[in-house]
């Protein structure tokens, strides 16, 4: 429902997310109520350092359905800071307790460290959470409302990535955005799909974009699902070419999101699709060498609010 509060866990405590979330409600009027899940300690801290002057409405997490939430105050749920580590578990977890009670099914999380928190268990944050609502086909559609991505591997290293490769992963990932656009949009989307190799070609023995590629993309089309490819990475985010598709399908991460950062920038947010709420990030890092440099960019995590705001 379009008038449920959106729960935002601020992420990493060294990081632009303060900057960006002050950035972002004081330039824009929000009609949802935003509930923030941080460190009462560390905002404050942060307020004071920038000369901030913000009234905060503490909440207690077990009372939370009986408030009349507004956006007139910082609406926060205060969590006590031990250690990093520690401290963005249990801000992650109060925020799916919330979550599975239903009171809300609207979720932003800021930047996170993934080397440092996740420890090489889960490739991202987004296998973390998806492994936390026991959710096992997700997701990562990086979106924007002119052209959007999607990577069929996330966070792996580029030697495992073909051997990962498989059309049930393909088909699974091309359900997963169909099913997306026809749910918030009321339509079906047109989706490229890129080769794994250059050019689509190999010099071995086994060419996966014949023998992988192009078998998922046909068994998805008897489904009528509007795909088609492979197409060269290389050329398909040329102007002409892009232009005819709603979503860029490519094999692995680093094929599909640096062109579509290069062409958008801070335009673009990060949804986990498969998830039973809606799951979002803003599309950058923490960045810490930019904090309390007033610098950063608030784009990103402004889309993603405006976006759960129509929902």
């Amino acid at each position: 429902m379009k008038n449920k509060p959106i729960l935002i866990v601020a992420g990493e405590p060294k990081s632009i997310f303060f900057e960006i979330f002050l950035k972002s409600i004081k330039s824009n009027k929000f009609k949802s109520p935003i509930v923030l899940i941080a460190s009462s300690k560390l905002f404050l801290s942060f307020l004071r350092i920038n000369r901030y002057r913000l009234k905060i409405n503490l909440l207690n997490e077990k009372k939370l359905s009986s408030y009349k939430l507004n956006n007139k105050k910082i609406n926060l749920l205060d969590m006590k800071y031990t250690n990093r580590k520690n401290y963005i578990r249990d801000c992650l977890n109060l925020a799916f307790k919330i979550l599975k009670s239903g009171f809300t099914n609207k979720f932003i999380n800021g930047p996170i460290n993934k080397s440092k928190f996740l420890n090489k268990k889960f490739l991202g944050i987004t296998e973390y959470i998806s492994r936390k609502f026991k959710t096992n086909k997700v997701a990562m559609l990086i979106y924007n409302n002119h052209l959007s991505v999607c990577p069929i591997t996330t966070h792996l290293p580029i030697k495992m990535v073909s051997k990962k490769i498989n059309q049930n992963l393909i088909k699974e990932k091309a359900k997963l955005i169909n099913s997306f656009y026809v749910k918030n949009f009321g339509f079906k989307p047109k989706i490229a799909v890129t080769g794994l190799n250059p050019h689509c070609e190999t010099i071995d023995q086994f060419n996966e974009d014949k023998n992988i590629v192009l078998p998922a993309i046909k068994s998805l089309k008897k489904r009528g699902i509007k795909v088609n490819g492979p197409y060269p990475a290389d050329t398909i985010f040329l102007k002409q070419n892009r232009k005819k598709f709603n979503v860029i399908l490519g094999m692995y991460h680093d094929q599909v999101l640096s062109p579509l950062k290069a062409l958008k920038e801070y335009d673009a947010i990060n949804i986990t699709l498969g998830l039973p709420f809606y799951r979002i990030s803003p599309d950058h890092g923490p960045n810490e060498k930019m904090i309390n440099k007033n610098l950063s960019n608030p784009l990103s995590l402004i889309q993603a609010i405006k976006f759960l705001e129509k929902r």
